[in-house]
């Protein structure tokens, strides 16, 4: 009974303790949709394999019917019956299929393709999961903000309205709280809305409400990685990134195609055999029965001379596929290289920014200090007061938008280089505090 008892209060503990990223992550191998189906479409894209190794193995049919006939001739009132069965069985081995080659070596490309897009879908699921996780608590920290900002204005709005009875402030400072106090309330309803999106989004990705996350730890200061590390990984993304290699493995398949339409004038040759029995069992006046039994076994040629120009065409049309491949392999490396820079200087300027925020935070805590005090001895007005709160409740939010600014773009780096994983997220859970 008490293991029991334990058993519960332990079940309970954990539901209670804050999920952190790597939790998420495992819930969304689970349940996210748009992984499954990339799962499923790699499962089917890897027969393309021993499809293309089939072409050089025999086929191998079996043919069988019953026929019954009744043939009646009214004039001399005749009538004849005859029933037949007939069982084939036919080998073809391919001898000479120029086009086989290309067709197995492209049914490779195809497999590898798919094994390629499933790490791309992996890499996708892991960047959707942290974005989606730092997005929620980004909104989270909007909202307790924007909440500890409006506890400061309804204070000041109280005092204003004190002091205005008393004839100490006039009521252009009533009007100014009070609109400051508004706006906050507004932009209040903006961030809860706002979060509720964001845990929607998270929500669709692990097909469950999102439990507690583990917050981000405000002592902690948030580095995407070295610069020689960052600067590797964007030199890496143009030549290994996954877009450039599935790029890459399209104009192989490309190539195949091209050869294969140009083997498509060349002649085949298969070895054929076939056995067969013909059975026939007829009656008119008597009844006679007939069997025959026959194997062949040859060589076919086939050459195709001419289709009505649909030959050329499709070689044409191959020719110009290969070069469109080209082209959008050139284009997949100069987008991955684009993409690792932009990632590359938003992690390197957060970083940046979150040094002069912290500052400016400081700075700002300093300046309300210092602006209550010369209200108190006269020397500043209320809306002196209201306008350096506010600036330091927008420099809060501002370095907590710089932290997950950081956090993202130091994954999307490794994410365009086809490197993220789920060690990543390991080393992101040691941030995170319940």
């Amino acid at each position: 009974m008490r293991l029991a008892i334990l058993a519960v209060l332990f079940s309970s503990c954990l539901n209670a303790a804050a999920a952190n990223l790597s939790a998420i992550y495992k819930l969304a191998l689970d349940h996210d949709a748009q992984f499954a189906a990339a799962r499923e479409a790699f499962r089917a894209g890897v027969e393309k394999r021993p499809q293309g190794k089939a072409l050089y193995r025999p086929s191998v049919t079996g043919t069988a019917n019953v026929r019954a006939t009744r043939d009646s001739i009214r004039l001399l009132r005749n009538q004849r019956i005859s029933d037949s069965n007939t069982a084939a069985l036919s080998v073809v081995q391919p001898i000479w299929r120029m086009q086989n080659a290309q067709s197995a070596q492209q049914g490779e490309v195809q497999a590898q393709i798919a094994e390629q897009q499933f790490r791309q879908a992996e890499q996708e699921l892991l960047l959707r999961v942290a974005r989606a996780y730092f997005d929620v608590l980004q909104a989270q920290d909007v909202l307790v903000t924007l909440g500890a900002q409006k506890q400061a204005f309804s204070q000041q709005l109280a005092q204003t309205r004190r002091s205005f009875e008393v004839g100490t402030v006039p009521i252009t400072d009533v009007h100014e709280a009070q609109a400051r106090f508004d706006l906050t309330v507004a932009q209040e309803i903006a961030a809860s809305n706002d979060l509720e999106v964001k845990r929607g989004t998270l929500e669709k990705i692990i097909s469950r409400e999102p439990p507690s996350l583990a917050r981000l730890d405000e002592r902690v200061t948030i580095s995407a990685g070295t610069v020689e590390d960052m600067t590797k990984l964007v030199e890496l993304a143009p030549v290994d990134g996954l877009a450039v290699i599935l790029a890459r493995l399209n104009q192989q398949l490309a190539r195949h195609e091209a050869a294969k339409q140009r083997f498509g004038r060349m002649p085949t040759i298969d070895l054929s055999a076939t056995a067969s029995t013909d059975r026939d069992v007829s009656s008119s006046v008597g009844v006679t029965q007939r069997e025959r039994r026959q194997e062949v076994i040859g060589l076919e040629l086939s050459w195709p001379l001419y289709q009505g120009g649909a030959i050329s065409s499709r070689e044409r049309e191959a020719a110009a596929n290969l070069s469109k491949a080209g082209f959008e392999l050139d284009a997949a490396r100069k987008q991955a290289s684009f993409e690792a820079r932009e990632a590359y200087l938003a992690a390197m300027s957060g970083a940046a920014l979150q040094t002069a925020l912290k500052q400016a935070l400081l700075s700002s805590q300093s300046q309300v200090n210092s602006t209550r005090r010369g209200f108190e001895v006269g020397v500043r007005t209320r809306v002196d007061v209201l306008n350096a709160e506010q600036q330091l409740y927008t420099t809060k939010r501002d370095l907590a938008a710089a932290r997950y600014q950081t956090l993202i773009a130091g994954l999307q780096v490794k994410a365009v280089a086809s490197v993220l994983s789920e060690q990543d997220f390991w080393v992101l859970d040691k941030l995170l505090r319940d």
